[in-house]
């Protein structure tokens, strides 16, 4: 297996008074696409937002790269290198594509190079580039909150429930997308409902449910038992076909 970029160890965290994260254990692998699964209300989206500096974390430790980021402010943690594609995308609707890519690009103007390949990633992007924003789909808005999130050299992805709401002819886009960025060894952890998706794409998993980490290991054993999906995830049997 490979060296962990990322670790939680036993990780508590807490919204306002609610105890959401109970002991949260998780590896991800470098250079690997590693997805976090589990029932609504599991504690997936927390434990991304965990990662950022976004929840207030009672006890544990989270590591990035050996360093210990827990706690630390939102902005420290991503100049560290990590970028987060939250659920609701998080990019500015008024503005154009343009826009909306030149600020997140914070170290400087876009990379020409860099932007074609995310052109290449995202075809719709190029052709809407002087759209404003709120004007793109569905899929074409996710496909720009996770450009925003690459358009500079990140070691670690996180995105959370990226294909919600979509059809499944742009899921599949987004597939093919992944793929690639998995091709370029980007690291990333992606928390998923879809679990079709989630096996395609998919090289470790873990599953988690009620604020813990109850399974974890290679997606190629999760995906070929249907039991264990069905104990773990509650999918019966033609469900994630």
């Amino acid at each position: 297996m490979a060296d962990s970029i990322l670790s939680l160890s036993g990780v508590r965290a807490d919204i306002d008074q609610y105890h959401i994260l109970h002991g949260v254990d998780l590896e991800v692998p470098v250079g690997e696409l590693t997805v976090l699964l589990g029932r609504n209300g599991a504690g997936k989206s927390t434990t991304l937002r965990t990662i950022m500096g976004l929840t207030t974390v009672t006890e544990g430790k989270v590591r990035f790269r050996g360093d210990d980021i827990t706690g630390q402010p939102t902005p420290r943690i991503a100049r560290k290198g990590i970028a987060f594609v939250p659920e609701n995308m998080g990019i500015f609707s008024l503005l154009t594509v343009r826009e909306n890519m030149v600020l997140a690009a914070v170290s400087g103007p876009m990379d020409t190079a860099r932007l074609d390949w995310i052109f290449d990633l995202f075809p719709p992007l190029k052709k809407f580039w002087d759209r404003p924003a709120g004007n793109l789909s569905g899929g074409q808005k996710q496909m720009l909150a996770i450009a925003r999130a690459i358009i500079e050299p990140r070691e670690l992805l996180l995105v959370d429930e990226p294909t919600k709401g979509l059809a499944p002819a742009i899921i599949n886009d987004l597939a093919g997308a992944f793929e690639q960025l998995k091709q370029q060894q980007v690291t990333v952890l992606l928390v998923e409902q879809n679990f079709n998706f989630s096996r395609r794409l998919g090289q470790s998993a873990a599953v988690m449910n009620d604020g813990g980490v109850v399974w974890s290991g290679q997606m190629t054993e999760l995906a070929s038992n249907d039991d264990l999906q069905h104990e773990l995830l509650g999918l019966g049997l033609g469900e994630h076909q």
